[in-house]
């Protein structure tokens, strides 16, 4: 018998030795990354870089070993048939996810994965995909599909600019709180006017977009929470994010 093969190493940024580097994991990007959920890694990356720190990033696909010392987790949106191609290896690590999750590593959820990090996902055909219960929620396959933009409003982040793309419909418990309240299009269900959750720290999100490029707040609590975490201390200096203003802006102007 052999090990499995360790995550993928992608890419590293010089580090100053002074700051130190963040490792930076995307879950499964084969199967859901399909919505250019990508995009969020290379902003946190990039966001780094400019204040002088190093990233390494790291990914994780059903097969592998799951590596250690991992200080950002980052999961994106897939069909629902990558889901199921996913489902045994992430059962396999779930032990792991929830302990990091209770320890504070910070998390990006989006679409599919913020699916299968709660307890479980019913599809419209009846068939049930087993959650890892990180997440106090549950989703239901619906008859149709939330698409278009979203702008939604957050004491914690300001408002908040994506794009929904979704039949599942997600339901809170009491053990999360809404990431943000709906202004234009759907969020979570159709239903509350709640869109994505929040739980320690891990912020979960049907955004796509990719949501990162134009939400910098988010982007900088999540590198902030893990250099805290890692180093005591993270270097929050200002950074010149008028072009996402300016994309938020637009997108906040373009039609549901």
């Amino acid at each position: 018998m052999t090990d499995a093969p360790s995550a993928s190493h992608l890419s590293e940024a010089p580090a100053d030795p002074a700051k130190g580097t963040l490792r930076i994991l995307q879950l499964y990007p084969r199967e859901m990354n399909i919505y250019g959920d990508y995009g969020n890694v290379l902003v946190l990356k990039q966001r780094l870089a400019w204040r002088g720190y190093g990233a390494e990033i790291l990914e994780h696909n059903a097969g592998d070993a799951f590596p250690a010392d991992i200080d950002v987790i980052i999961g994106g949106g897939g069909q629902d048939s990558g889901q199921v191609v996913i489902q045994d290896d992430l059962q396999s690590i779930a032990p792991r996810l929830r302990e990091l999750a209770e320890d504070g590593t910070p998390m990006l959820l989006i679409c599919g994965l913020y699916q299968l990090f709660g307890r479980e996902f019913r599809t419209h055909d009846g068939t049930v995909i087993p959650g890892i219960g990180v997440l106090d929620l549950e989703t239901r396959g619906g008859t149709e599909r939330l698409i278009g933009n979203v702008v939604a409003t957050s004491e914690e982040f300001g408002d908040i600019h994506g794009y929904e793309n979704h039949s599942g419909q997600t339901f809170l418990g009491e053990g999360v709180t809404p990431l943000a309240t709906v202004v234009k299009g759907a969020g979570n269900n159709a239903e509350e006017k709640h869109e994505g959750a929040r739980y320690r720290n891990i912020v979960a999100s049907y955004l796509h977009g990719s949501l990162l490029p134009k939400n910098p707040a988010i982007a900088d609590f999540l590198l902030r929470s893990a250099a805290e975490r890692k180093f005591g201390s993270f270097d929050a200096a200002g950074l010149d994010d008028s072009l996402a203003d300016l994309a938020r802006s637009h997108a906040a102007e373009r039609p549901r």
